[in-house]
């Protein structure tokens, strides 16, 4: 058998493989089927290329990649064919002619990798291309690339994949290797199930992209939040944002255009020609952002996208991590940046409610949908609620935005019990509609007198004014955070309010919840007023002390890590910083700094002298 580790460094001038890649190709190499669920950027594409290679320089023929883009299949093949290996596609992009020439080179052996959409394969003439193929042993292995594309319960359903069942019925001899960068517990036994891998060897990777830095943020007019973080931290970077809908791609696009970024627009209401010229754009230029829908992204290998953006909440995090995941390939620093709101949150959920799907595929992406909705209002660690979704355990990272600057909570029960208690009073009240939406609510709450209020008479109800102590941009909070939660549910085209049944428990006061503390919209003023209280802590600190303060807050990040726990379980960023102002040189002066007690003195008191005496 030709050397796999010869292969790599011959061909790839790579001298190592990494991680499971070395088990994944000698499995594959010998003949076994497996599936493999590695990382964007882990270097799946390597486990059946290295293989592909190897088998064919041993006499075994062609290898099959099932792909489901044309870009992805022009990509590999440009690639393959550069690093000296025969490579060749057939999709529409191919005119009769070149074809039958690329099928004439697949008969005779000469081919390493045919690239072909699940469509083409299943017609009968391919097919009976592949039996011929067969007889002849010249029929090397299939790898079925995006494998998550054939289940229903994925984020990227294709009906064409269902077929692809026909590979083990008709070709058992044949190995397969079945490869996807995303797939909870339940994806993954469709994979399994659909594709009769049940006899495959399984090879799951690390999911942690830990050098992607996961931020998401709740939405205040979403356009400047982004396009000031642009300006912040990725002006002249490559990268995509990701939109909910085509006119707001080509709005978004447009605009950032006259904002000065090099942005282009990529939907399939586009003409081909233009879509691939902004992907190739995209692909060979520097510093392009990419305004896009999920219809971009997959396959797309490009090393140094700098970040990836989300003006609209994704489906479900399998969705969320397989496009943020196209960030940072080349293993450099990246971001992963999300705005959102309540409109995202009613929507998802109304897509869901009013699709003519059955009940328990509804339930399984309602479910999907929940645990995407707990990592967008998670006050701890991104990263750890992340992994946990695809089962695997981690420890606070360091790199979110909750880890880097952990958010503040409150105990929002009785709060929560106002909302609910106002929006059953709509209901009970009689002479008008019996649901409202969250403007109409948030009014009712605060008290404040309109004429949509003075219509319906609710300044009557008892419930009129009992949120004047929280701000509108609180209630905001409150409110979406209860949808999110399932207390309250959105109905109709004005998505008003209506209890669901799990607000009885928390009206009855049988259940307790703590939220994250909404930031107060920034406008004017009032914009640097909160930009001044949210920096207050570390304001006052120069020199040294600023130097003390960063020197702290990295021994609380590895303190977290240690203990795994957020980081503002171990302090605050006050207490940090007035310790760091007053550089306590004992036990006794330390334990009269704010937010240090008793146990923390105990636990902490000698490591925080140590630090601050370096």
């Amino acid at each position: 058998m030709t050397d796999p580790l010869g292969v790599l460094r011959e061909v790839f001038g790579y001298p190592a493989f990494r991680g499971p890649q070395a088990a994944i190709i000698e499995h594959t190499c010998a003949g076994g089927d497996s599936l493999v669920l590695m990382p964007t950027g882990g270097g799946k594409s390597l486990c059946y290329q290295i293989p592909a290679i190897a088998r064919h320089r041993d006499g075994r023929g062609v290898a099959i990649v099932v792909s489901p883009l044309i870009a992805l299949m022009h990509d590999q093949v440009g690639a393959l064919e550069e690093a000296g290996v025969h490579a060749a596609f057939l999709n529409s992009t191919l005119d009769a002619a070149e074809a039958r020439a690329v099928e004439e080179e697949v008969r005779t052996g000469r081919l390493t990798l045919l690239y072909v959409a699940p469509e083409r394969l299943l017609t009968p003439r391919f097919l009976a291309m592949l039996d011929s193929l067969r007889e002849r042993g010249l029929l090397s292995l299939f790898a079925i690339d995006e494998a998550h594309c054939v289940s229903q319960w994925g984020h990227d359903f294709r009906e064409d994949y269902l077929g692809l069942s026909v590979l083990h019925e008709r070709f058992s001899g044949v190995p397969r290797i079945a490869l996807t960068a995303t797939a909870d517990a339940h994806t993954r036994e469709d994979i399994v199930a659909r594709l009769q891998l049940e006899d495959a060897r399984l090879f799951v990777s690390s999911f942690d992209r830990p050098n992607i830095r996961y931020t998401i943020v709740e939405k205040d007019n979403a356009r400047s939040q982004l396009l000031r973080w642009l300006r912040d931290e990725h002006a002249g970077d490559a990268g995509i944002v990701y939109c909910g809908s085509r006119n707001k791609v080509d709005e978004t696009a447009t605009w950032l255009a006259a904002e000065g970024f090099t942005s282009l627009p990529y939907h399939a209401g586009l003409d081909a020609s233009v879509r691939r010229d902004h992907q190739d754009r995209f692909l060979r230029e520097d510093g392009v952002v990419m305004v896009a829908t999920i219809a971009f992204g997959m396959g797309i290998d490009k090393p140094d996208v700098r970040f990836v953006a989300h003006l609209d909440l994704p489906k479900n995090i399998e969705a969320y991590y397989q496009e943020t995941g196209r960030a940072g390939r080349d293993g450099e620093p990246a971001d992963a940046w999300m705005a959102y709101g309540l409109a995202d949150v009613v929507n998802q959920r109304r897509m869901i409610d009013e699709s003519p799907a059955a009940e328990e595929f509804k339930r399984v992406q309602r479910g999907k949908l929940d645990a995407l909705l707990a990592l967008a209002e998670a006050h701890d660690c991104r990263r750890v609620r992340l992994l946990s979704y695809f089962g695997e355990p981690s420890t606070p990272c360091g790199n979110c935005d909750n880890c880097i600057a952990p958010p503040e909570t409150w105990d929002a029960t009785e709060a929560a019990r106002k909302a609910l208690s106002c929006v059953w009073r709509f209901a009970q009240h009689p002479g008008g509609p019996s649901r409202f939406g969250a403007v109409h609510l948030i009014d009712v709450l605060r008290g404040k007198v309109t004429d949509k209020v003075t219509q319906f008479g609710h300044e009557a109800l008892t419930t009129f004014g009992i949120g004047a102590d929280l701000s509108e941009a609180q209630w905001r909070g409150v409110i979406r955070q209860l949808v999110a939660m399932g207390y309250l549910h959105a109905e109709g085209e004005y998505n008003t309010f209506e209890l669901t049944p799990d607000a009885r428990a928390l009206l009855r006061g049988e259940v307790t919840i703590t939220l994250r503390k909404s930031a107060e919209r920034a406008r004017g003023g009032k914009r640097g007023e909160a930009k001044a209280r949210s920096s207050a802590a570390t304001a006052h600190l120069h020199g040294e002390a600023l130097e003390r303060f960063e020197a702290l807050k990295a021994w609380r990040a590895t303190v977290a890590r240690e203990h795994n726990v957020p980081a503002y379980v171990v302090f605050h960023d006050a207490t940090l910083a007035q310790i760091a102002q007053i550089a306590p040189g004992t036990l006794l002066e330390l334990a009269d700094i704010s937010g240090v007690g008793a146990a923390k003195l105990e636990r902490y008191g000698p490591d925080l002298l140590e630090v601050l005496d370096e």
